[in-house]
């Protein structure tokens, strides 16, 4: 057989006393070492329910990389052009129809809850943002990412060829119906993923890897939401007709943020004092910790509408104001203020 390598420890195999027959195994067996060859460390979903929990997560479900649940209604909204302004959505549907259009191979989509407070921000003289905005910490989107890249290294230590990649709302792919899938929680009348136990104040993100991981649960969990219909009921806009019947066009969220023409004499007088987003459909659900804790970590709207773009830049530059912009918010405040439908000033 010849004499073994001169090093086990060496990057660079001595292959001169190996025969002619086996080196070519050999020499695929060095570019998988050096490729990164499969961990003698078996995939185990507990440890990565752990080590998640300890980054945060309080959420965490394994479903197979297929066709996303009511993702024919979906495209159904979308063909509606019940999507109002928001052309990507329709541009990138057909990336949504699987995963491994948005990573080769993939053969689990791992989806994660990530809370955030229940605490409403507020101006100092009671205007109102919604809660995920969090204007005290950096945009979700970085925060999350951050959070989730120790996970990452897990899935390598399980197979160090394996291919993963991290998805948050910007991405295709229709994350609550993976979140349903993978029984982190159940989707509410709102449209919104609710967890037990905790409630719908929660980002989601999802982990694509190629590394094929067992189920959390063969179906998806109940409606958990009865007869109550509280959500429906209390929206102000009537972007929600309906159980689960959505026009983002009336959405206050959708209005004060990602529109682009001005807020509105109707919407302003419906959003009350709530300048960014809007929470009401969140507030009423009985899963969701009772409102009325306030963070008054705002400037007050006069500090805000006087603001340039470099002090607009120094506050929120890297918050989750910085989405809509300076002009956008300071629009929706002033159509507020002069609808004089606030409940409360300064």
């Amino acid at each position: 057989m010849g004499r073994r390598p001169c090093s086990r420890t060496c990057p660079l195999v001595d292959l001169c006393y190996v025969p002619q027959v086996f080196q070519h195994a050999e020499i695929v067996y060095i570019r998988m070492m050096r490729e990164g060859s499969p961990s003698t460390n078996p995939p185990d979903r507990a440890v990565f329910e752990r080590k998640a929990k300890e980054r945060g997560f309080l959420g965490v479900g394994f479903s197979p990389a297929e066709a996303p649940l009511y993702l024919d209604t979906f495209l159904e909204w979308i063909a509606a052009d019940r999507h109002a302004g928001m052309h990507w959505m329709a541009k990138h549907a057909e990336l949504r129809r699987h995963p491994a259009a948005l990573l080769e191979g993939c053969r689990t989509v791992i989806s994660l809850a990530y809370p955030y407070s229940p605490r409403k921000p507020v101006t100092t003289d009671s205007f109102e943002a919604a809660r995920f905005t969090e204007p005290r910490l950096p945009d979700y989107h970085n925060r999350l990412r951050k959070h989730a890249r120790p996970l990452l290294d897990l899935l390598r230590s399980w197979d160090p060829r394996s291919r993963n990649r991290i998805c948050i709302d910007s991405a295709p792919i229709l994350e609550r119906s993976f979140a349903l899938r993978a029984g982190v929680g159940f989707i509410g009348k709102n449209n919104l993923l609710i967890v037990p136990g905790y409630g719908s104040y929660v980002f989601l993100l999802e982990i694509l890897t190629t590394i094929p991981l067992t189920p959390t649960l063969s179906t998806p969990p109940k409606d958990q939401c009865g007869s109550c219909n509280r959500c429906v009921e209390a929206c102000p806009s009537g972007a929600l007709s309906g159980p689960r019947l959505f026009d983002a066009s009336l959405c206050l969220s959708y209005r004060t943020i990602e529109s682009r023409d001005p807020l509105g004499a109707n919407a302003a007088e419906a959003a009350r004092d709530c300048f960014f987003g809007c929470d009401v459909c969140q507030e009423v659900c009985p899963f969701n910790p009772p409102p009325g804790t306030e963070d008054p970590c705002l400037p007050g709207a006069a500090d805000i509408l006087a603001m340039d773009t470099e002090a607009f830049a120094a506050r929120f530059g890297t918050s989750a104001f910085a989405r809509a912009g300076l002009e956008k918010i300071k629009g929706n405040l002033l159509a507020i203020v002069q609808s004089g439908s606030t409940r409360r000033r300064g």
